[in-house]
């Protein structure tokens, strides 16, 4: 697929190292920053091309004519917009993404279609991660909430405690301890080993593992990881920019929400907007002022602001004054595993979280959901089944018959309103959506290849 992407900022960055990576796309970037065009040039396999990404002579230079897709992902709304414009006028572009923070313009369905604003799929890296950090919240204990099958089935990744049911024994106990849940087990994590989830391997304290069950089920599966943790009830967020906004009012209907903002007139206007949540005017990685609000009383303390290294030292403030679970906004992926590893209990990584929205739309088949996991190592998918069995490679097929790639496993199977957990002899017939789990992206196009249909 011929993919360009319009501004190598952060998530930008993130897509091409991602796409370039993949021997079936060639992918080709345009951005105004000479060295940072330098830089990515160095490290892949890509195009790049200075300008503005709205110019229709910059987009001429990029290859618009002959590209399959335009994913922009500028720092400013109307320039994605234009630019999206400028490639259906000038070059009839198949396929166009672009990212849009305005929640003024994406909470307008109507204002997007084939005679309006010409953008196929609008992204909001703040409203994907807002959507984060709630189901974390509401589930306490997971690092993970991936939804599938429009929240039917959840992919949820948590870490193994002692006081866990399943700690200490084998997996092929689990349906002895929950005999009314179905759930599959698709992958163990130790340390920076991968463990191939069979019945005899013993679940230990310390062990990141990644489990899939309906939604009805999602409490009762961590339940045999780790003791469950008490519901969230106070929260506090540092930083009132569009995600911290964005999570207050997600939450302040539920919780008892306050939100620390260090700049007075955004601290009133936020103040405005909101009707349950306190806001307090000052610095988050202020002592004083986390006594003075009780930060040992907090359930959960997250840090969104748009500083990376204020989000981390908050975190660590807050954490170390008795905070019982903090979180926070990192942006390099060095960092978010350094900060893991140590005090921080989540690191929450905005540029992978948007990349399995965008994945879907690049994926070939019918894939419906990519999200990707363990910092773009692997990835869980949904694909629609097509086809009858003489046209496809799965359909008709008993999972055990499926010729998956190393590494890929079927999790999981949604029919109509029923949830299936896959077993080597579950038949895949027309129209499932099918849940995979790839230990290794780098599988992926064997795995769209079988979702493709043939004639």
């Amino acid at each position: 697929m011929n993919i360009l992407i319009l501004g190598a900022g952060q998530v930008g960055t993130t897509a091409a190292y991602s796409l370039a990576r993949e021997e079936a796309n060639e992918v080709t970037i345009v951005d105004r920053n000479p060295d940072v065009l330098r830089e990515l040039q160095d490290r892949l396999d890509v195009r790049t091309v200075i300008g503005n990404a709205a110019h229709p002579d910059v987009l001429s230079r990029a290859g618009a004519a002959d590209a399959d897709m335009i994913i922009a992902l500028t720092d400013r709304d109307e320039v994605n917009i234009v630019a999206c414009q400028v490639a259906r006028s000038l070059f009839k572009t198949p396929t166009k993404i672009a990212r849009i923070r305005s929640r003024e313009i994406t909470s307008r369905p109507e204002l997007f279609g084939d005679e309006d604003m010409p953008v196929d799929v609008a992204v909001s890296p703040e409203a994907l991660v807002t959507v984060h950090i709630e189901q974390l919240i509401h589930y306490p204990g997971a690092l993970q909430v991936l939804e599938f099958a429009n929240g039917a089935v959840r992919l949820v990744a948590t870490r193994a405690l002692e006081g866990g049911a399943l700690v200490g024994h084998t997996l092929s106990e689990l349906p002895n301890h929950i005999p009314n849940v179905e759930c599959r087990v698709v992958a163990i994590y130790r340390g920076t080993s991968g463990i191939i989830p069979d019945g005899n391997v013993v679940v230990e304290a310390g062990d990141e593992v990644f489990f899939i069950a309906a939604r009805k089920d999602i409490r009762t599966v961590l339940s045999e990881m780790r003791k469950l943790d008490d519901p969230v009830r106070r929260v506090v967020i540092a930083g009132g920019g569009g995600i911290g906004l964005r999570l207050a009012r997600a939450l302040e209907s539920t919780n008892q929400v306050k939100i620390i903002e260090r700049n007075f007139q955004r601290a009133r206007e936020i103040s405005e907007r909101l009707n349950r949540a306190i806001v307090l005017h000052g610095d988050a990685a202020d002592e004083e002022l986390l006594l003075e609000e009780n930060i040992d009383s907090a359930d959960v303390f997250v840090s969104v602001t748009d500083a990376e290294e204020a989000n981390i030292l908050s975190a660590m403030l807050a954490k170390r004054l008795g905070a019982h679970k903090v979180m926070a906004l990192i942006n390099k992926p060095a960092y978010a595993e350094l900060m893991e590893a140590g005090t921080i209990d989540i690191a929450i990584s905005p540029q992978q979280i948007t990349l399995g929205s965008l994945l879907a739309h690049v994926r070939r088949g019918d894939v419906v959901k990519v999200h990707s996991l363990r910092r773009g190592a692997a990835e869980a998918i949904e694909a629609v089944a097509h086809g009858n069995s003489r046209q496809s490679r799965v359909v008709g097929r008993m999972v055990e018959e499926i010729k998956l790639p190393r590494g890929a496993t079927i999790n999981a199977v949604v029919r109509g309103n029923d949830v299936l957990m896959a077993h080597h002899d579950t038949l895949i017939e027309e129209d499932d959506h099918v849940i995979l789990f790839l230990s290794d992206r780098r599988q992926i196009d064997e795995v769209e290849r079988l979702f493709e249909v043939g004639s």
